[in-house]
């Protein structure tokens, strides 16, 4: 079984972008090629700011839309914690 990873990615306006993936750093560099999501095409230079191992794509796809729903705030103060960059 593959270990699936959520990740935030500061974007060059300042905005988060939050994502899963196998591979973060292949998947970051898709991004970084306009060819990852259509939301950070052209808002680059991208950061990735966290990463957290999730086990299997249904417990990362839970765990984003989790994240996703959360405001700002409290994404920024996941940063801060320990699977922060």
């Amino acid at each position: 079984m593959q270990t699936w990873h959520l990740y935030l990615l500061r974007c060059g306006d300042g905005t988060l972008y939050c994502g899963i993936a196998v591979d973060v750093a292949a998947r970051l560099k898709q991004h970084e090629a306009g060819k990852g999501a259509k939301y950070t095409r052209g808002r680059g230079p991208l950061e990735l700011v966290y990463e957290e191992a999730c086990g299997g794509r249904s417990e990362a796809l839970m765990r984003e839309r989790f994240v996703k729903g959360l405001t700002r705030d409290a994404k920024l103060r996941m940063i801060q914690g320990p699977h922060g960059r």
